[in-house]
């Protein structure tokens, strides 16, 4: 496993983290004068900001990107599949124009969640098939982009409105059957805070292999929490044991970015340049 301890290479910081403190422009700003050489942008961000703008800025501040965030939200009542299609499109391009290493798929939940305005509904299987078929026909237009495509399986509390991937099990069964030749286009990203207390999970990190395992995210689970999406811990305030995972990762051939994405009203309280010096130590103390 690599040395974490002696410098933060590869950390990342998914920019959800400290999207309370300023706009992309003022984030990549302050990871260049931290040292932070990678960032995860969400696409609300780059849009306040404009594309081209987020382009210029994470160019000047010459940052790699571990990833996009988000396609995904495929299931929609007829009414609204194609706006969910062409948003998925417009999310690839994005991540083109940005230099992302993947775009990370949020699969989506029931389609009056996923896609506001759908007719309500309680078909959780349903809403399954509609990702599976979304994810298709998006692989396709990613393909010719040059774009992977990472599903990022969520916990189950988030089944009915986030995500109804809820285990990589599931995840990657999609890859398997719609990817089957493991071509690199499709794989999965592994977030230790959904997915730490699956049974299955260093079996299905195998399963993966080098060539699924897409994004590597961090940050830990605490007990108690607060709230199950705005409360989640800085790495080492919580109970995952996040060393023991990324050595199953890495075990794999994994060698991408650590990053860290915390979704938390304490930390986007705090001064930025704290936070991320933060995330420094704890990538180099716990991670």
């Amino acid at each position: 496993m690599r040395d974490f301890s002696r410098d933060h290479r590869w950390l990342s910081i998914n920019t959800a983290t400290v999207k309370a403190q300023g706009d992309l422009v003022q984030i990549t700003e302050a990871c260049a004068r931290h040292g932070i050489r990678a960032v995860s942008p969400w696409r609300d961000q780059v849009a306040a900001v404009g594309l081209e703008r987020a382009v210029r800025a994470v160019r000047a501040a010459e940052l790699e990107l571990s990833g996009y965030c988000r396609g995904g939200m495929f299931p929609a009542d007829a009414a609204h599949r194609a706006e969910a299609r062409d948003d998925n499109r417009r999310a690839v391009d994005e991540a083109k124009a940005l230099g992302a290493r993947c775009l990370v798929l949020v699969v989506g939940g029931l389609p009056q969640f996923s896609r506001p305005g759908s007719s309500p509904s309680k078909d959780i299987a349903a809403a399954r098939a509609q990702v599976e078929d979304g994810i298709a026909e998006l692989l396709e237009h990613a393909r010719r982009a040059g774009m992977p495509l990472a599903i990022e399986p969520l916990h189950p509390m988030y089944a009915a409105d986030r995500a109804c991937v809820n285990t990589m099990r599931h995840a990657l069964d999609l890859c398997d059957r719609l990817d089957p030749g493991r071509t690199g286009a499709l794989g999965v990203a592994v977030d230790v805070y959904h997915v730490w207390w699956d049974p299955e999970l260093e079996a299905q990190i195998a399963r993966a292999g080098r060539d699924r395992l897409l994004a590597f995210h961090v940050c830990d689970w605490l007990v108690p929490t607060t709230d199950l999406l705005l409360d989640r811990g800085m790495m080492g305030d919580g109970m995952i044991d996040i060393p023991k995972l990324r050595g199953w990762v890495e075990a794999q051939g994994y060698a991408g970015h650590s990053e860290v994405e915390i979704f938390s009203n304490r930390w986007w309280a705090r001064p930025m340049d704290e936070v991320l010096a933060t995330c420094i130590e704890r990538h180099r103390a716990v991670v």
